[in-house]
């Protein structure tokens, strides 16, 4: 065999030992972590709705949104912004009558609270709300119950993060047929500029779940669709893309760069080699040390959705979202 060829076929074999290990890195790790098993309860008088996300405040609080005991909150009186203390007892609530399909939520370094509607009905929806702490209504991005892709108006927005300047990036397109962009604002909403389309190449996203910072200012974007997270700088630049942790729809980064990713729907038909769980790893070079499993569906190409949102507090303690699977608020903690 030619020398150059010899040389070909050891680089393909490399990549894809590179690849398969990331498929299988996660399982190799023993998982440090146990469940608090019933950890935090609905607020009285209801039932859990389903819950695609959470954030922990500077206070160690944790706060879910929630749909209203449903998987909606139209027509619905209760409030689906929910903040619990570490021992899992509810704090307060607020939202009622603001949301459709509540979906992403962010805690500020403020403790204002963000959250994205992901859907649009009955004049409601396709909206980014700030809340102060209390729950008053302190900005909102978009128009509620109008889906657009102009400056003012979004289209599914899944999720949201600020950075340290105030600057505002919202992951804008949930489904497959709306914005599918980054939108970026500034600290008093003006529109400054969106990146992103239709596709699977770099840039390109076929639904956008998740979106977080690192310490160095990067965006991590949770491109669900195409099983991977997609990374750019604050103008967005493509600057990499990771698939070794899972289909990804919520990413938390904390103030160490450990990236937490809830994975709560890869299986044989969407994601093989992958399991539905927590990938806890390094937003610094992208190797995963830890797996939490969760509930795996009862066969391997089961629709049934679990974890979505995934966040820890300062002691490592980690915080999960579940939708339509568990409609629970769980907690894991390390052994």
């Amino acid at each position: 065999m030619p020398f150059c060829a010899r040389r070909v076929r050891a680089a393909f074999t490399s990549a894809l030992v590179v690849i398969v290990l990331f498929g299988a890195v996660a399982y190799a790790q023993t998982n440090p972590y146990r469940e608090i098993a019933g950890w935090a309860k609905a607020p009285e008088g209801r039932p859990w709705g389903a819950m695609a996300s959470v954030d922990v405040d500077r206070q160690g609080n944790i706060w879910v949104l929630e749909r209203c005991g449903a998987n909606s909150c139209i027509g619905s009186t209760l409030g689906p912004v929910l903040k619990f203390d570490p021992s899992g007892k509810l704090l307060t609530s607020f939202g009622a009558g603001v949301f459709a399909f509540p979906h992403g939520i962010h805690v500020d370094r403020d403790g204002n609270v963000w959250a994205t509607d992901a859907a649009g009905q009955g004049g409601k929806g396709h909206i980014v709300v700030k809340f102060s702490p209390q729950g008053k209504v302190l900005l909102t991005l978009g128009k509620a119950g109008v889906a657009g892709s102009g400056p003012d108006t979004l289209n599914e927005p899944a999720a949201v993060v600020t950075a340290p300047n105030g600057d505002i990036f919202v992951a804008d397109g949930h489904g497959v047929n709306s914005n599918l962009r980054i939108a970026k604002f500034s600290k008093d909403g003006k529109f400054i500029k969106a990146w992103g389309r239709k596709g699977t190449g770099r840039g390109e996203f076929m639904g956008l779940h998740a979106i977080a910072i690192d310490s160095k200012g990067r965006i991590f974007v949770g491109d669900r669709p195409n099983n991977r997270i997609q990374i750019f700088d604050q103008e967005g630049t493509f600057l990499d893309e990771w698939r070794q942790f899972g289909r990804p729809s919520g990413i938390y980064i904390d103030k160490n760069d450990t990236m937490y990713v809830a994975d709560p729907q890869s299986n044989v038909k969407l994601n093989k080699g992958f399991k539905r769980g927590i990938y806890v790893g390094s937003a610094r070079d992208g190797k995963v040390t830890v797996f939490i499993p969760t509930e795996q569906p009862k066969t391997d190409d089961e629709d049934t959705y679990g974890m979505e949102g995934a966040a820890a507090d300062g002691q490592g303690n980690v915080y999960g979202a579940e939708t339509l699977a568990g409609k629970r608020a769980r907690k894991f903690v390390k052994n």
